[in-house]
């Protein structure tokens, strides 16, 4: 954006120092640039404000008045303290009403001027406003930022007010404003009929009209969009340009691979197949992300390449986000290679759980090039973990990956072709695939016989509803499993913990069923007996 801006530190904003300069950083705000940058949240007009005896109750407004009365007192249930401010402006009153918050006696002296911002309800037959946003008018200056204009409001942190805020903005702009730099090309600009940046940059922070202001933010955005776009180009041409492993991969693999199995693949999974063929057979490294519901078969997809990787004298690397998961994998990938044309494909398990000295054998098979495909999870990339040949890497379910780690895994390789598997697409990697970092192949049907996923949809108080139907299912030889978002309960969480539940389970809501808890912070040995009980 504005490089000589973003140098400047904010506390040589008029206003700020040293002290505040603490506070701004819990919100981001660094730099002259990061404070030019904190857009409003949202705006109130407060051009021709609303008169007290005119609002509607019921309704989120904007009223100003001068404080008549304060007074404090108990609640005599709960004992919390409460605050009454009376707003009077001339046309009528309104209560407004805080809790626990005993120094708001500091501001709201008689006679002060004050702006405030809630839902109007009535209660015994007098308007008041609950914990409504407030700025107390200090002076004409005040009057001038806060008054008889589209005001913006933004996100705060505890120490900064919006009245400062308002005032340090202000500051920023008549003093850096002049320095904004446009960094987008002047003929686009000009093609585009484009607002100057300094303008724009007013205009979001202090609007004239609420066209301008919003025209001002699509400027902004489309600023944001076009580099972010140019980043997401010179991303994938610096991924073209790296010279990655061209698979020979022969029509004779594919139909063998095809063939080994005892259903027909979907159509969905032959075009994906293909997709991966080609890009294998490309000299530059592939970078696909196979999406597609739990059992739409994209490990069969990924054992694809793999298996032509290895049949091309290469390895092939496929990391799961947890031992559980890494272990079906490793499982299933045995139990195919054993059976049919790819018994002499060697098929390794790496992780956490394992003994030095079983480690030590395994690692020593892919230091050698013996292990073909390695099953692992994070500890595919310790340092210790050396490839002979790693040209092909499967990243499962993307999303539990930090960027760094599946950089990692493929630096162990010569810029390995790499699949990212996901069934729970996130916002980043939506952002990605839109604007082309990825290539994108989609699973989109299930294979026959697997039938379809319901999903319905209860609430908490609907529970007693749920666990009547799981009894249902299970009274007709089927089982349920029940995922909770954290093991234990915590004090910060306001969740339900796996633990807490499954003694709930035990004891009371299915005592006369047979129930198991699994987690992470279990042995690997208490994990694969429940799995196999299971």
């Amino acid at each position: 954006m504005n490089g000589n801006l973003a140098d400047i530190s904010i506390q040589f904003v008029k206003g700020v120092g040293p002290a505040r300069k603490k506070l701004f950083a819990n919100l981001e705000v660094e730099s002259v640039e990061d404070l030019l940058y904190l857009f409003p949240r949202r705006y109130e007009d407060r051009r021709n404000m609303i008169p007290i005896a005119q609002v509607q109750t019921g309704e989120w407004q904007s009223i100003a008045g001068t404080v008549r009365s304060f007074s404090e007192r108990k609640t005599w249930h709960t004992k919390k303290q409460v605050t009454e401010v009376l707003l009077d402006d001339g046309s009528g009153v309104i209560v407004c009403v805080w809790f626990n918050q005993p120094y708001l006696k500091n501001y709201f002296h008689s006679g002060k001027k004050v702006v405030c911002y809630g839902r109007v309800d009535r209660y015994k037959n007098r308007l008041q406003m609950i914990s409504p946003e407030y700025e107390v008018i200090e002076s004409e200056e005040d009057e001038q930022l806060n008054l008889q204009r589209i005001v913006p409001v933004y996100p705060l942190t505890r120490g900064i007010t919006q009245r400062y805020l308002r005032k340090v903005m202000k500051s920023c702009l008549d003093k850096y404003g002049d320095q904004l730099r446009d960094e987008l090309p002047a003929p686009l600009r000009r093609r585009l009929g484009l607002d100057e940046i300094r303008g724009c940059i007013t205009q979001i922070h202090y609007p004239d009209d609420p066209e301008r202001q919003e025209a001002a933010i699509k400027r902004v955005s489309f600023e944001e969009f076009y580099f972010f776009q140019v980043s997401i180009i010179l991303r994938r041409m610096s991924i073209k340009q790296k010279e990655g492993v061209a698979h020979k991969v022969s029509d004779a693999f594919s139909l063998r691979f095809c063939d080994a199995f005892p259903f027909e693949l979907t159509r969905a999974q032959k075009k994906v197949i293909r997709d991966v063929k080609e890009d294998m057979g490309q000299p530059v490294p592939m970078l696909r992300l196979l999406q597609g519901d739990v059992g739409s078969g994209k490990t069969v997809v990924a054992l694809y390449g793999c298996l032509a990787a290895v049949d091309g004298g290469h390895q092939a690397a496929f990391m799961a986000p947890t031992e559980i998961l890494a272990r079906q994998h490793y499982e299933n990938i045995c139990r195919f290679v054993a059976d049919g044309p790819f018994q002499d494909v060697s098929v390794e398990l790496l992780s956490s759980s394992l003994k030095k000295k079983d480690r030590d054998e395994v690692l020593q098979r892919i230091a050698d090039g013996q292990a073909g495909i390695v099953v692992g999870t994070h500890a595919l990339i310790t340092e210790d973990v050396t490839f002979q040949d790693l040209s092909y890497v499967v990243i499962d379910e993307q999303h539990k990956f930090g960027v760094r780690q599946r950089a990692l895994l493929s630096e162990k390789g010569n810029n390995p072709d790499v699949l990212i598997m996901t069934a729970t697409p996130i916002p980043r990697t939506l952002c990605i695939t839109l604007y082309g970092d990825l290539d994108v192949s989609v699973i989109n049907e299930i294979p026959p016989g697997r039938g379809t996923v319901e999903t319905q949809h209860y609430t908490h108080e609907e529970a007693d509803k749920v666990y009547d139907l799981v009894r249902r299912r299970i009274r007709e030889g089927r089982q349920a499993y029940v995922v909770y978002p954290i093991i234990e309960e915590s004090e910060k969480l306001d969740l339900k913990a796996a633990q807490d539940m499954f003694r709930k389970f035990k004891t009371s809501l299915f005592k006369d069923q047979r129930i198991a808890l699994i987690h992470g912070k279990m042995k690997q040995d208490e994990t694969e007996v429940i799995m196999r009980d299971f």
